[in-house]
């Protein structure tokens, strides 16, 4: 019975990250924005926390090898020139990523991110996971990226959990990991945010 309690307490903190799903893109479409960063591999862990609470309202995850992009396990986040399918974000140039902070980013909400740099080898894992994982259901976005986490060689400890903060406090465990707090101070409606980051990528 303990354990339903927290499960549905859980469930009522992540309510922030169940969203519609949006249609899937066609191959054609997702490898005309391909992106490739020009810097080293790296996994970037995304976390949405609460200002008031420290609570986490979502946890997505951004891949950096032979492209980049971004797991976003049942997202809200969506643009027009951002195609998306089974819940990964395609054409993640730099542009893209600031306008994904900067819609999460809000008066009630900061977002988090965590660089790791990895070895090639390692972010063409975690790229394969994230693109064959499937669309995962509503409030399951730290279960889901937790899971793909551990089954990338060398982030083994990685332990399932359904805590967008929990993760993040054992992603900066794993070493070298650079750490930074984007805030903004715009209105607290997150469709809002999706629609003023939208309207910068068309501008």
């Amino acid at each position: 019975m303990k354990k339903l309690l927290c499960l549905g307490a859980c469930l009522v903190l992540l309510a922030g990250c169940a969203a519609p799903q949006q249609p899937n893109a066609d191959l054609a479409t997702l490898q005309r924005v391909a992106y490739v960063d020009p810097g080293a591999p790296a996994l970037t862990l995304i976390t949405v926390i609460n200002n008031r609470t420290g609570q986490g309202g979502h946890t997505a995850l951004m891949v950096s090898g032979s492209e980049r992009v971004i797991f976003d396990p049942a997202g809200s986040f969506h643009a027009d020139i951002v195609p998306e399918y089974n819940d990964v974000l395609y054409g993640i140039r730099p542009a893209v990523f600031q306008a994904y902070r900067s819609a999460h980013a809000r008066t009630t909400f900061h977002v988090k991110t965590q660089r790791l740099e990895v070895t090639p080898a390692q972010a063409e894992t975690a790229l394969e996971l994230v693109k064959t994982n499937g669309r995962v259901p509503g409030v399951y976005c730290a279960n889901a990226t937790s899971r793909i986490l551990q089954q990338v060689p060398g982030l083994e400890q990685i332990s399932t959990t359904f805590y967008p903060v929990k993760l993040s406090e054992q992603f900066d465990a794993l070493g070298a990991v650079q750490s930074e707090l984007y805030y903004e101070g715009d209105d607290e409606d997150l469709k809002k945010g999706i629609a003023a980051s939208n309207a910068a990528l068309n501008g």
